[in-house]
């Protein structure tokens, strides 16, 4: 085992201090992108755990919040397919896991938000119609959701060939 790691599991402030340095840098990261904070900095702290599960008293501990703030990022998190929550055996305890494939998750997710957006655009088109300016944005941004929609599908296909080709090696 690295001296890193013996340091960090002694308490080391080394590996605490560079670990919490890439969960507010990836979580700051996260927020520039659209998400909330707390749940930004909550993904980023499960993400970089040893086993990618910590509990709530962990969760607040690490990251300085309190339990509601824990509890509240989690809903969001869990809602979006980010993370999941399992019982500790034993216990009434909840640890909250990071999935290898969470990304993969949270954009099939977005696939029915856009069938969603895509009826809404229609609906704009047909009420607006294509002779008028707000109709021809509304079908633009109705195209570009249909165009979305299709390479998102490819896109995961690619992605699932190139996971199996990756976990083959």
């Amino acid at each position: 085992m690295d001296e890193r790691r013996e340091e960090s599991r002694a308490g080391g402030s080394d590996d605490d201090a560079a670990a919490s340095r890439f969960v507010e840098r990836f979580a700051a990261q996260l927020v520039q992108a659209g998400m909330a904070r707390m749940p930004a900095r909550v993904f980023a702290a499960l993400l970089c755990s040893e086993r990618g599960a910590l509990t709530s008293a962990e969760l607040s501990e690490r990251l300085k919040i309190s339990p509601a703030a824990v509890s509240g990022a989690v809903r969001y998190l869990a809602q979006v397919n980010m993370v999941s929550r399992e019982r500790e055996p034993g216990s009434r305890r909840e640890r909250y896991r990071v999935q290898g494939d969470q990304w993969y998750n949270a954009l099939l997710e977005r696939d029915t938000v856009l069938k969603n957006w895509q009826a809404t655009m229609r609906e704009g088109v047909d009420h607006f119609g294509l002779d008028t300016p707000q109709g021809r944005r509304i079908n633009n941004t109705l195209e570009f959701f249909r165009f979305l929609e299709k390479e998102l599908g490819s896109l995961m296909e690619r992605w699932a060939a190139h996971r199996a080709e990756l976990l083959d090696d």
